[in-house]
């Protein structure tokens, strides 16, 4: 073979390779997106009742309910990309030491509910939640997002009358968040659930908190300070200084929650 005709091959060799590995990005970007779902099934309850919550696109969504005390706020609870319903009996304990409830979904195509995840649905999935909840609380909801569940939870206060929000490793949407891990591609042409946070909380008038890790290189805190500085008041962030992504739930995280929930007015939204 010819230097000539080997300088034109690989040229193009290369653009067929890249080529190949974006569609691959593309086809597969909600595998990556969703490493939850379609786990084992969920486990028998360890904590509250399991419930059935049915959204208005024909999903059931598996649920877990620890009911509150009378006139005493509840917490709507949307976890991160790989997590689970089950992995929050630290939190519903230390809510109901304090008289106030928990609702933790699981998102479509998640462990125990139907249908496959998309942007369009985890959005639709949190409002069916809250209003699943609202008629069996009469002391507020707090709306709480965890990473990935953070987008549910803004879209979801900008949609409905919660009492507030807490955000937990926040980021500015997922598209700017996948724009700096991955500059070599573009992203803004191949993502199909941007998740923009950063449109949707100026419509959030609640009062917010903000809890990220200096640590976290998972969603880096300068992508949740961004969402925190267009967001409008009532706000406060803290930011955990020792912590990540994976670690941030901690004593003084729930702690931080707990105190949160119990200055909110009840008609606070």
């Amino acid at each position: 073979m010819s230097v000539t005709r080997l300088l034109l091959i690989l040229p193009l060799a290369a653009v067929l390779t890249y080529l190949l590995f974006l569609g691959l990005i593309f086809f597969s970007q909600r595998t990556l997106l969703y490493p939850g779902a379609n786990a084992a099934a969920p486990n028998p309850p360890i904590w509250g009742e399991k419930v059935a919550v049915s959204t208005p696109d024909g999903e059931t969504l598996h649920g877990l309910y620890r009911q509150g005390e009378p006139d005493k706020p509840a917490v709507l609870l949307f976890f991160g990309n790989g997590d689970r319903a089950d992995n929050y009996e630290f939190l519903a304990q230390a809510l109901a030491a304090r008289g106030i409830g928990l609702l933790a979904i699981s998102y479509r195509g998640y462990p125990g509910s139907t249908g496959s995840p998309t942007e369009q649905g985890l959005l639709t999935d949190g409002i069916a939640a809250f209003d699943w909840l609202a008629p069996r609380v009469k002391g507020g909801i707090v709306v709480l997002g965890r990473s990935l569940g953070t987008g549910v939870a803004v879209n979801t206060a900008a949609q409905r009358p919660a009492s507030g929000v807490v955000l937990i490793s926040p980021y500015l949407s997922v598209l700017s968040v996948a724009e700096a891990r991955y500059p070599f591609l573009p992203v803004r042409l191949l993502i199909k659930d941007p998740f923009r946070s950063d449109l949707k909380i100026a419509a959030v008038k609640q009062p917010k908190l903000f809890i990220h890790g200096r640590l976290d290189d998972s969603i880096p805190l300068s992508s949740g300070e961004a969402l925190y500085r267009i967001a409008a008041e009532p706000k406060r962030m803290l930011i955990d200084e020792r912590s990540g992504h994976n670690d941030i739930w901690n004593e003084n995280t729930v702690r931080e929650v707990i105190r949160f929930v119990e200055v909110l007015p009840k008609d606070a939204a």
